[in-house]
């Protein structure tokens, strides 16, 4: 009985700021200390529809980049993580892996703008690309190192030995054998990607108007029903991957 009671509590817990934000996004006039707002509209749902405000657009801009950069950064990563684990001094690399993530991403976006600037990819698709795959790809370097130990280097080698091509070895014995921890990348840096608002907002000059870049604007605007469209597409893709990768996220050691 008290865990179906807990079980009850934290499903509450969790839909209450979906309900709210439902509410949000419907609700005409909802001032404090009301309770509920006084009077219901579809207006923000079908203005979504009708693709005015540009939510449509900042979705499809925003599931482009973020799953651009969880393809690249996880292939680059599983590269770039067996070079690590095989160079000299592998501690030295890692080190250097986490040097992302220490300064803000508002700071880094500064710090590269210059750069970004010189190649001509300021306020572009490609600018906002490179700069998040500059948070993504050390990330993904230092999860998919786990994977390169002594055991997955002699399953390599066995296949080898048993007439592999560097190819067939890559593809029938490596790949099945990093599939868990490749999708747990690919999920990771996606998020990474679809969340971001600091290095994005700066390295687009306001020019790639991304969901999340839009959910901010609403709120400096004090649009609650298109802050809270917004928002419940923002965590739409998240919901889905979640639902997708329950049976592994459930799945019991």
């Amino acid at each position: 009985m008290r865990s179906k009671l807990l079980t009850a509590f934290l499903i509450l817990l969790f839909a209450l700021p979906f309900a709210l934000l439902g509410l949000l996004a419907v609700g005409e006039g909802w001032r404090f200390p009301a309770a509920l707002p006084p009077a219901y509209s579809l207006e923000p749902l079908r203005g979504l529809v009708a693709g005015g405000n540009g939510l449509l657009a900042g979705l499809g801009k925003s599931l482009l980049l973020a799953s651009a950069v969880a393809v690249l950064a996880t292939v680059g990563g599983f590269v770039v993580a067996r070079a690590v684990v095989g160079a000299r001094r592998p501690g030295r690399w890692t080190a250097l892996s986490y040097l992302p993530y220490a300064l803000p991403p508002v700071l880094l976006a500064v710090l590269i703008q210059p750069f970004i600037i010189r190649m001509h990819l300021s306020g572009s698709v490609g600018g906002v690309l490179l700069g998040l795959l500059l948070l993504a790809l050390p990330f993904a370097t230092l999860l998919l190192g786990s994977f390169w130990s002594q055991q997955a280097t002699e399953y390599e080698q066995l296949a080898r030995t048993l007439g592999c091509t560097p190819g067939q070895a890559l593809r029938r014995v490596l790949l099945p054998l990093a599939a868990p921890l490749l999708r747990t990348t690919l999920v990771q840096t996606f998020l990474l990607a679809w969340f971001d608002f600091g290095l994005t907002n700066v390295l687009s000059v306001g020019k790639v108007r991304t969901l999340t870049v839009q959910v901010f604007t609403y709120v400096g605007e004090a649009n609650a029903p298109l802050a809270a469209v917004a928002s419940l597409l923002l965590v739409l893709p998240p919901l889905l991957l979640l639902l997708a990768n329950k049976s592994a996220l459930l799945r019991k050691p």
